[in-house]
């Protein structure tokens, strides 16, 4: 019962396979090679239109790097107060723009509202040399909160940033997770909807250890090489990373994972809806559940092993109020989520709680 993070589980049986594949034989490196070649057409296709892409190893640095090719030093990160860049990055967002500053904007369960960025807009006003100037919006799709942006909604905020000058990130480390959810494509949930940079996860979605940087734009990809080999972010044998990203994708791969853990996080969450004292605090339409669950039903999952998050008060309105006997977790299911996990640890908070 590892409900703790998606990261938790292995790679797909399909990427090892294709890792054991690629160990054999000599070709060029440091990205040069045939398999990084054929991921970077299959991405090609993916999106629908030609795309420059780069493969780095951790989502801290696809987002990191990413923002470092967009902002300059003076300029202001915009993306919400509870963002993966705001809250888990140690700083590699500031590093890699070397000194960018991170601005913070409200919103429910995660997700920037237009008039809340349109307001903290306000208070950049381009031009005056005491303030940092507007530099890039970044988005995370799913969000802290396994919310989702509909793709009207990402059009919306990216028109807001373009029309102050501003180019438009989207962090998707679990963009397969979101895109699967909403039923759309990912050109209409990332280019097509303003986004000119992905940050386009796998590591959380069946990968060992592959991100990709895609830039709709190659020209704001120009430096982007040196950024990566700058900052150690080149690997000499980058067959690792194409033979890993191929696989992912091939026969719509990645979909079919997404969905597997989509499809756990529904079952997890219908189970639990139906539990007399257990509250599901939003929408999470993704592969993460937000719940409240009486103390004992904590207790009691925590004794049998399971392993989750308490999730503090991130996203939490005040109209939902813990009772001093309720705790507020976060529940994370992948591909390689077993029903039986799902279907005993529901058992065990009904249990808990009759």
């Amino acid at each position: 019962m590892d409900f703790a993070s998606d990261n938790a589980a292995g790679a797909s049986p399909l990427v090892l396979e294709a890792l054991l594949a690629a160990n054999h034989g000599a070709v060029p490196a440091y990205g040069s090679d045939p398999y990084s070649t054929r991921a970077k057409t299959m991405l090609n296709d993916v999106f629908e239109r030609e795309v420059t892409a780069f493969f780095v190893t951790t989502g801290t640095a696809a987002n990191a790097l990413a923002l470092g090719a967009l902002c300059p030093p003076w300029g202001a990160i915009f993306g919400h107060h509870h963002a993966h860049i705001a809250n888990d990055e140690c700083g590699a967002p500031e590093m890699f723009t070397a000194g960018a500053k991170l601005v913070g904007i409200d919103g429910p369960t995660a997700k920037i509202s237009p008039d809340a960025f349109r307001t903290t807009l306000k208070d950049f006003p381009v031009g005056t040399v005491r303030q940092v100037q507007p530099g890039a919006l970044s988005l995370s799709q799913a969000t802290e909160c396994g919310t989702l942006y509909a793709c009207d909604e990402i059009a919306t905020l990216s028109d807001i940033a373009h029309g102050a000058g501003m180019p438009v990130h989207m962090d998707g480390a679990r963009f397969a997770n979101a895109l699967v959810a909403l039923g759309c494509t990912p050109a209409q949930m990332s280019w097509k909807a303003g986004v000119d940079v992905l940050s386009f996860g796998a590591t959380k979605n069946g990968t060992f250890a592959c991100e990709a940087v895609i830039f709709f734009d190659s020209e704001k990809a120009k430096n982007f090489a040196y950024q990566c080999k700058r900052g150690g972010h080149t690997l000499s044998k980058g067959r690792l990373l194409g033979a890993q990203m191929a696989a992912y994708l091939e026969n719509d791969h990645w979909l079919d994972l997404a969905r597997s853990a989509n499809a756990h996080a529904s079952d997890l969450a219908a189970g639990l809806k139906g539990i007399p004292g257990v509250r599901l605090a939003w929408d999470a339409p993704a592969n993460q559940i937000f719940a409240i669950l009486p103390r004992a039903a904590d207790e009691a999952l925590k004794r049998a092993g399971a392993r989750y998050y308490d999730w503090g008060s991130r996203g939490h309105a005040t109209s939902q109020a813990l009772a001093p006997d309720e705790v507020f977790i976060r529940l994370v299911t992948s591909f390689a989520t077993e029903a039986e996990a799902v279907r005993l640890f529901v058992s065990i908070v009904r249990e808990a709680v009759a």
